[in-house]
């Protein structure tokens, strides 16, 4: 998990905010957050998707380093089973560029430039 912007957090900080977001990407499909968030989460969810398609136990564990342990209520699938079972099969015929980031409007209060990080 490299990280180019410090996003104003320590380091420990950051890298679990960034842990969350990808996990919330991979298991609802898209969230809303800032900008310069969903630009930052946007390479590791790229990174997790690949190595998805790759499909090896070494992938797996690799993925399940970096994604948080949740179960879905809905299917009772973890992350990691279901970037591997259903997100890497969705993608299978792209190299790359699984995700997409969409400018929506300013957040009230502190005018902060919102997006909304999906797969599509």
């Amino acid at each position: 998990m490299a990280q180019n912007r410090k996003l104003g957090r320590v380091s420990s900080h950051r890298k679990a905010m960034l842990r969350n977001l990808a996990t919330d990407v991979i298991m609802y499909g898209k969230i809303e957050t800032t900008v310069t968030r969903a630009k930052e989460v946007r390479s590791i969810v790229d990174e997790l998707i690949t190595l998805a398609k790759r499909g090896d136990l070494h992938a797996r564990r690799q993925a399940a380093e970096i994604l948080q342990d949740v179960v879905d209520p809905a299917t009772g699938k973890t992350a990691v089973q279901k970037l591997f079972d259903e997100v890497a099969p969705q993608f299978a015929e792209k190299s790359s560029g699984y995700t997409r980031v969409l400018k929506t409007y300013n957040r009230k209060g502190d005018n902060a430039p919102m997006a909304i990080i999906g797969l599509f």
